[in-house]
């Protein structure tokens, strides 16, 4: 139902039951909020979205107060201003003043805020938080002494990770955000997935940076510097350039790449495919044996720490297959050692990743040989996006260029595993195959495609049904689980990504403020798909010549050496 407010002396419709807030917004009508979480309730616990309603002896929060029929607002009156003035400086006052060495310069909301409000000078002078920095994470870095207790990271936490890593503690001026009784991140049961530091917006949650190491490594001419990207990279790196969102970077990617100083540029995305062999083969084989059924995708470091601390008698159904950047780590780093004749400390593997949980994986006893890792450093999106800054490199005026061979060309289904339900659908397309002899006629399947964060599949495969799910983020995934004990769900594959919508929504991946810059990163996806010729990874030449001369069959006694690992009930200390 339609009702007529009065917004600064124009008359707007708004949907009866909506907050004054998005009935602004519907019209184009922008207020400050720092606390609001898009599709969260709101709490209306920061008060910068105040407005000026008249009958009200007091400011209103837009953000939980519902629209009346003939409401008369005033959104920038002189006092609606001077409160919201009045909120930033208050943050302001003991908020450390370090902009220029922060990690969110550029990106703050607090500092974009006090921009905003011609905020020029501190009227209000309070003491300095004396804080514990928490550098104990492999992923994550925290700073409480950035904090402004807007809740964002407490409410991702738990409520839709359901982690419940972050929580309140204190009280009064005391107040914190942090893990239980005060310990740091690595004593608690944060799984790394990076979906804090997407929502913080100050930079008191923020990636761990191994920048430095790596630029040392790519300036000694005694190391072959190597990297490798994932295929939810290229497709969200463009925004970092104010290029469209979606834009395939790819080949400026190895451009800029090689320009850094980095001795070989590979594209990952065979590491995806490698992958979907694996588990293609090793879901044949459990579907033969009847047993360890539902198998549960490996793909996702933040996915596998959770099973291990929270689903431990479900190890079992965990796929062994690595995830398809510690894949391309391991082949990497062989092939490197094999063609230059060089040993593992001469080779210095470098992966870019859109979560900082692969940081945390990296550095798992199970990536390692002979006690050295698989990948040395991890870094994000958003930190290639430094790097490449720091080189002085114009993204604009570069020309493209391929990836190094064996590892140049890929087929557009393993592209799909940056986006939820890819991995599933690019898993159907090569069981079909291995279980009939046959490719699919249709590869497009649109059920494992869309914004749902819950999609499922029945496929015929010959004589037998295959059901497939694919889960996101953790929040499903709990009620999923719940359903499958109860005996209420019945699958055999179940893909989950720890991110809503999978690795274009990782941790590290660039920062936006509309859910429109998502879906572009996942059409883009799609798209590449759909585009060209080669939908198969069965039937990529490389991948093929990679098992023929490398490794033997999927699921094979030298596969399960190289590309398989194990994982171990994780027990939390707090």
């Amino acid at each position: 139902m339609q009702i007529d407010i009065e917004v600064n002396s124009n008359t707007i419709s708004a949907r009866k039951g909506e907050t004054i807030l998005e009935a602004l917004r519907d019209h184009g009508i922008q207020i400050p909020t720092l606390c609001r979480l898009e599709d969260f309730t709101p709490t209306g616990a920061c008060r910068l979205c105040v407005v000026e309603v008249e009958g009200k002896e007091n400011l209103v929060p837009a953000c939980s107060y519902p629209v009346e029929e003939w409401m008369k607002i005033r959104t920038h009156s002189p006092r609606v201003i001077e409160a919201r003035k009045m909120i930033v400086e208050l943050l302001l006052s003991n908020h450390p003043d370090d902009c220029l060495y922060c990690e969110r310069n550029g990106h703050c909301e607090l500092q974009r805020l006090a921009e905003a409000l011609n905020i020029r000078e501190r009227r209000i002078s309070g003491r300095k938080n004396v804080t514990h920095l928490d550098l104990s994470s492999p992923g994550i870095v925290h700073d409480p002494s950035k904090c402004v207790l807007c809740s964002r990271c407490v409410r991702i936490c738990q409520e839709q990770e359901q982690v419940a890593t972050l929580d309140f503690t204190g009280r009064g001026n005391t107040t914190s955000v942090g893990a239980a009784m005060g310990k740091d991140l690595n004593f608690s049961s944060c799984i790394q997935c990076g979906q804090c530091i997407l929502v913080c917006p100050t930079g008191a949650l923020h990636e761990k940076s191994y920048l430095d190491a790596i630029q040392e490594a790519v300036s000694r001419e005694d190391v072959t510097a190597v990297v490798h990207y994932s295929p939810s990279v290229v497709v969200s790196l463009a925004e970092e350039f104010g290029l469209k969102p979606g834009k395939d970077m790819t080949g400026l990617m190895n451009t800029a790449l090689r320009k850094i100083g980095f001795n070989k540029v590979f594209d990952a995305t065979f590491g995806a495919e490698i992958y979907i062999m694996e588990e293609a083969a090793q879901l044949a084989d459990r579907l033969d044996k009847e047993e360890n059924l539902p198998m549960l995708s490996s793909s996702c470091p933040a996915w596998v720490k959770d099973v291990e601390q929270t689903y431990p008698n479900l190890l079992s159904h965990l796929s062994s297959v690595k995830s398809p950047e510690q894949i391309a780590g391991t082949i990497i780093k062989q092939f490197c050692m094999e063609s230059q004749d060089r040993g593992q400390n001469d080779v210095y593997s470098v992966s870019i990743s859109a979560c900082p949980a692969h940081k945390f994986e990296a550095q798992r006893q199970e990536m390692t040989h002979q006690g050295i890792s698989d990948i040395d450093a991890v870094m994000t999106t958003r930190e290639l996006a430094r790097l490449i800054k720091l080189y002085g490199i114009d993204m604009h005026a570069i020309e493209p260029s391929q990836a190094d061979e064996p590892f140049h060309k890929s087929s557009s289904s393993a592209r799909l595993t940056a986006a939820l339900g890819g991995t599933s659908e690019s898993l159907v397309r090569t069981l079909y195959y291995k279980l009939t002899g046959k490719d699919m006629k249709n590869p497009r399947i649109g059920k494992m495609r869309g914004t749902k964060n819950n999609r499922s599949l029945s496929q015929k495969m010959g004589e037998r049904k295959v059901e497939f799910a694919a889960v996101s983020p953790l929040k499903e995934v709990r009620d999923l689980m719940e359903d499958l004990r109860l005996g209420k769900e019945n699958y055999d594959y179940i893909e989950v990504m720890a991110c809503p919508g999978g690795c274009i929504n990782g941790g590290g991946q660039p920062f936006y403020e509309s859910s429109k810059t998502l879906r572009s990163r996942m059409k883009a996806v799609q798209n590449h798909d759909d585009q060209l010729n080669t939908r198969f990874i069965h039937q990529a030449a490389e991948i093929e010549r990679f098992y023929r001369e490398y490794i033997g069959e999927p699921n094979g006694d030298k596969a399960k050496k190289l590309l398989h690992t194990r994982f171990f009930k994780r027990d939390v200390l707090l």
